[in-house]
């Protein structure tokens, strides 16, 4: 589903981000990426929604190499990524339906199939009491959940998340990882960045950990106390 075949980014500045980095993601499967701040977790996950391209090797994501992807076609092939910020991201003037329903009305769908996926969206994190509230009204966890809907209210394949716990307490940060540990077990393709290595350790899934823009670990999925 997420196959990195010798990515290398490097930027106009000369720094490189990533270096001759490959691993594959199969479909259905649920990862952890860690390392270092600058280690260079988010331009990985940015690659993989097109945000930025890398400058060698290949990225293919929910069968589609994205070096061939033409401008033009960008908006399609993100349909099938949902990402997830750490800041939210949420649009302050806007309820938490219209948050919700924004990637919906840029795809051109209509009216009532907007509402019906909404409001499903925000049934699975919780929220469906508060669709008409603005995000300011709504706690930091709260916010967070939003995002998320947002994020699969298009019923993508896979989904990113860029450190989606790193604003919230344990006890948060532990809902929020059930909340995508769920949508792993319907077969949504999970790739979370986190620097939260006690939360990480808990879950048991596999861990790429970067260093320097290298993959220096890769640690299979484990059985694992989850408490």
């Amino acid at each position: 589903m997420i196959h990195f075949q010798q990515v290398c980014k490097r930027f106009e500045n000369g720094h490189e981000a990533l270096s001759d980095l490959s691993f594959r993601l199969e479909s259905g499967e649920m990862a952890f990426l860690t390392g270092h701040s600058g280690a260079g977790k988010s331009t990985l996950l940015r690659l993989i929604a097109l945000i930025e391209r890398c400058s060698r090797g290949m990225v293919s994501v929910a069968g589609h190499n994205l070096n061939r992807v033409s401008r033009r076609q960008i908006p399609y092939v993100r349909r099938q990524v949902g990402f997830i910020f750490q800041d939210h991201r949420l649009l302050a003037d806007r309820t938490v339906f219209d948050n919700v329903a924004l990637p919906l009305v840029i795809a051109g769908l209509g009216h009532r199939e907007i509402g019906r996926r909404v409001r499903a969206a925000l049934d699975k994190v919780g929220l469906l009491d508060k669709e008409r509230r603005c995000p300011v009204m709504l706690s930091g966890g709260e916010q967070q959940r939003v995002g998320i809907a947002r994020a699969v209210v298009n019923r993508p394949p896979v989904v990113v998340a860029d450190e989606p716990t790193g604003n919230l307490d344990p006890e948060l940060s532990r809902e929020i990882m059930d909340l995508f540990e769920r949508f792993n077990q319907v077969g949504v393709t999970l790739l979370i960045a986190s620097h939260d290595l006690e939360l990480i350790s808990r879950r048991g899934h596999r861990v790429l950990c970067l260093d320097r823009g290298r993959l220096v670990r890769d640690t299979p999925p484990q059985t694992r106390d989850r408490q």
